[in-house]
């Protein structure tokens, strides 16, 4: 017998620790005694020695997820905020468009069933049960590659895919100018354009995953079934240079733009969005450990991470990667709210910034990361050095709310091998933008000014977009400019274990050998006693610096 949907509203947790501001324990300060530190290195890990007084910043324990996920979705859809419920708002000759999230998110992928097949199960069931017929589900991918048909299947799940596929299921092409749908200007001057199939649309059902703050909300409409020329006024410099941290929302011009477009497109067609929060636990089984301090850790800890670290470094890359892009993260969804976008995105928001910020006091002169091999923009496929400089300058420098980690003027050090390697199928853009575009220059200002108009309309990248599996031609402009902030604040960028210094010197960036020549090159210039941040990463942690 199923429990009273009463007991299925939104998580309330007793535990002291999990309320961010108990959670002093997860800023350590290092030590003599203290043990070496786990470092994301490309697809390996690094385990390093940190000089004494280095502060380590580690993620929160992960949230008890929802007892059970599928009850919780019910009860959003059957009690959406300010809406509705979802069956109140179907009638039998409805057009209705279901837009998914892609595969950008979460990351690693999670194990199945996916959220999203756990979301679109309940609500094709309600469609049908309400006679709504005329549904399409389409990937909100924007200027992102397609996914394959396997990886739509993963996601989505076979009942879904089996029914839809590929008439009535596919990716979203920004690309076919039949297909997309001119709404007007937002009081800023912004075009807004939409895929037509969701612009004429009686309603548009959007099925979100937040795994940090920058997702969600406006966002996912505006942005997912939108064209380039929607995003060029919010994917450019300007823009972008004055996001200031993007993992707060209120402070970025980015999310400014998307919640103007959105409300434009709330005046066209109604919105029913569903939001889902996942916690923190994205290691399991034998790599549990990643999850603790090392302080902490037993022999049988060690055991497992030497032999873990030994087993990456005998694989070939290739065999590698697939081990790695195969894995399967045990996320727990600790949150579902449906409804009004506004409403539902608040929500979900302080369930996020519940499970991943940590307070922490005062900035750092200089700031460690790791780049692992994952993005959201390299999912079953290579990290290139581009996507590292996006990695490293644009999301993990701004994993933080209030003030940056690092001060103005500091140093930010990324430990990645830094090779020049790219996937020609999925980033061809990208070959061009860094051995052509960067040569020439790395000012975000001149290559959008000479270079983006023409890669964005080049025919043999618009032709790999529509019908290979290549992110548009754009793509690696805005991966660019999504560092622009942190290349204003910082003084200097050092890739420690950087294999390839001619890649560290087309990225503006200084190279060097170990981690332990980049801590020196930067204390060289700011003092024994500079201050020094590791952000120890993954999973995700955002710092709110005081």
């Amino acid at each position: 017998m199923a429990r009273p949907e009463a007991k299925l509203k939104e998580l309330k947790t007793a535990e002291l620790r999990h309320e961010v501001g108990a959670r002093s324990e997860l800023v350590v300060k290092l030590n003599r005694r203290s043990e070496r530190r786990i470092i994301p290195y490309g697809e390996e890990f690094l385990l390093e020695k940190l000089p004494v007084g280095t502060r380590v910043i580690y993620p929160p324990p992960p949230l008890d997820p929802l007892a059970d996920a599928d009850q919780a979705i019910r009860y959003a859809i059957l009690h959406p905020e300010n809406q509705d419920p979802l069956f109140a708002q179907l009638s039998p000759n409805m057009r209705v468009t279901i837009a998914i999230d892609d595969i950008s998110l979460p990351l690693p992928q999670m194990r199945r069933p996916d959220i999203r097949e756990r979301l679109l199960n309940q609500v094709l069931q309600t469609l049908a049960d309400y006679g709504v017929d005329d549904v399409h589900l389409v990937i909100a991918t924007s200027l992102h590659r397609r996914m394959t048909e396997a990886e739509i299947r993963r996601v989505v799940g076979e009942r879904a895919f089996k029914q839809y596929w590929p008439d009535r299921l596919y990716n979203f092409d920004a690309e076919n100018r039949a297909e997309l749908a001119m709404l007007g200007k937002t009081e800023h001057g912004e075009e807004v354009w939409l895929s037509r199939r969701a612009a004429e649309s009686d309603l548009i059902i959007y099925l979100n995953i937040n795994l940090v703050p920058m997702d969600g909300g406006h966002k996912s409409v505006a942005v997912g079934l939108a064209p380039y020329q929607s995003l060029r006024h919010h994917h450019n410099v300007g823009t972008l240079r004055d996001s200031h941290s993007y993992m707060d929302p209120t402070r970025s011009a980015l999310h400014r733009s998307s919640d103007r477009m959105g409300k434009l497109i709330h005046e066209s067609v109604k919105i029913f969005q569903i939001e889902t929060a996942v916690n923190t636990r994205m290691y399991g089984g034998m790599l549990d450990f990643l999850h603790k301090n090392e302080d902490h850790f037993t022999d049988w800890d060690r055991t497992r991470l030497k032999g873990f670290q030994w087993t990456m470094r005998n694989m070939s890359s290739e065999m590698r990667r697939t081990v790695l892009h195969n894995y399967a993260a045990p996320y727990g969804m600790i949150g579902v709210w449906a409804g009004d976008t506004e409403t539902v995105h608040q929500k979900a928001l302080a369930r996020v910034f519940q499970q991943y910020a940590v307070p922490v006091k005062g900035q750092a002169d200089i700031l460690i990361v790791g780049v692992p091999y994952i993005c959201p923009y390299n999912v079953n496929s290579i990290m290139n050095p581009v996507l590292v400089q996006c990695t490293g300058l644009g999301y993990l420098f701004n994993m933080y709310r209030n003030k940056p980690l690092v001060r103005e003027g500091g140093t930010m050090i990324v430990c990645h091998p830094l090779r020049d390697e790219f996937h020609p199928e999925h980033h061809p853009s990208y070959i061009e933008f860094f051995h052509r575009c960067l040569a020439e220059t790395t000012d975000a200002v001149e290559l959008e000014k000479n270079f983006e108009r023409e890669f964005a309309r080049n025919p043999t990248y618009i032709h790999m977009y529509r019908y290979g599996n290549a992110y548009h031609g754009v793509h690696p402009f805005y991966m660019w400019y999504w560092g622009e902030p942190a290349r204003q604040h910082v003084g200097r960028v050092i890739a420690a274990g950087c294999e390839e210094p001619e890649v560290a010197a087309r990225l503006g960036w200084e190279a060097a050998d170990t981690l332990d020549e980049a801590i020196a090159m930067a204390t060289s210039e700011l003092g024994r006693s500079a201050e020094i941040t590791y952000l120890h990463l993954p999973p995700l942690v955002i710092a709110d610096v005081e």
